[in-house]
Order: structure tokens, then C-alpha cells, then sequence
């Protein structure tokens, strides 16, 4: 990602955006190996793999191998922008920027990615 961002610099107009941008070029690397990542599950060439910090216990592994399989399940769109908002705490409005789409498109991203989840995990 780091030499994606140094190859793109020379595109950047105003420095005082930066940050904007650099959102955006990791926005667009993440999805491509997001996509990436499920064309080889599906082609069976993908091990997988949860990452769980190394003292959790096996319920929080188990319940973190749930989310992770069920936000692979969800499209990359919807999943980066619900993981923007919900896991990197970001604002409606800068996941809107970083995922280069209206904040009205951001929101239906956000809520489909929510029911998708509610539905494959339930109330627990």
C-alpha cells in the first residue's frame, strides 16, 4: 500500500488533503485484496485464518472466527465501508470521501452491510 500511496503523490493537488487522499489509496488497495482474497477462497486456494489476540479465549476466538466469516459473506463495498465506520470509527461523511461516493450511498452501504451481518449472526 505504502508504494502505491509514493506512486500516486504526484497526482496530489493540495497537500493540506492528504490525509483525504491517502484514505482513498488505501480504500482502493484494500478492496482489490479483498476481492482478490474471494475469487482464491472460491477457487479453493485461500487458507484463511482469523487473527484473535494471542490471550483470547477459545469462546472469543469462535465468536471472532463468526464475524470474520460472515463479513466475507458481505460485498466489498458494503464491507469496507461498515469497517470503516464501525471498526475504524470514522464519520459518515470522511467514509464517504475515502470511499469516493456520496455520504447517501455511504449510509445504504453501511445499513446493508448491518443487515447482512444481523441476519448471519443473529442478536448474539
Amino acid at each position: 500500500m505504502f508504494l502505491a500511496a509514493v506512486r500516486g503523490l504526484g497526482q496530489l493537488r493540495d497537500p493540506a488533503l492528504v490525509r483525504g487522499w491517502l484514505a482513498q489509496v488505501t480504500v482502493r488497495t484494500v478492496a482489490k485484496r479483498l476481492r482478490r482474497r474471494r475469487l482464491r477462497a472460491w477457487l479453493g486456494l485461500d487458507a484463511g485464518g482469523e487473527p484473535a489476540a494471542p490471550g483470547a479465549s477459545p469462546e472469543e476466538r469462535a465468536l471472532l472466527g463468526r464475524v470474520y466469516r460472515a463479513l466475507d459473506r458481505v460485498p466489498v463495498g458494503e464491507r469496507l465501508a461498515w469497517c470503516l465506520r464501525h471498526v475504524e470509527g470514522m464519520k459518515l461523511d470522511e467514509v464517504a470521501r475515502a470511499a469516493g461516493c456520496s455520504l447517501a450511498t455511504v449510509k445504504r452501504r453501511i445499513a446493508a452491510a448491518q443487515a447482512r451481518l444481523d441476519a448471519e449472526l443473529g442478536d448474539g
